[in-house]
């Protein structure tokens, strides 16, 4: 699948926890770093995403702060 973000992460699912509508799913990025999205819990499901799954974290976003 081709997108237009170009923020493409590979990553291993660290962990999927489910709420009441939406889950949030851990995805270790390397080097200590991990990245937490939030989606919906039919999304988990459609996806199958699971605990060991190697996924890509895709981040599009309009707007980037920095801090220091």
């Amino acid at each position: 699948m081709k997108l237009s973000a170009r923020n493409q992460i590979k990553g291993k699912v660290l962990a999927v926890q489910k709420g009441a509508t939406t889950g949030h799913v851990r995805i270790d990025i390397g080097g200590g770093n991990v990245v937490t999205s939030s989606i919906t819990n039919e999304a988990i499901d459609e996806l199958a995403i699971r605990t060991g799954d190697e996924v890509i974290a895709v981040i599009k976003a309009s707007d980037v702060m920095v801090a220091k």
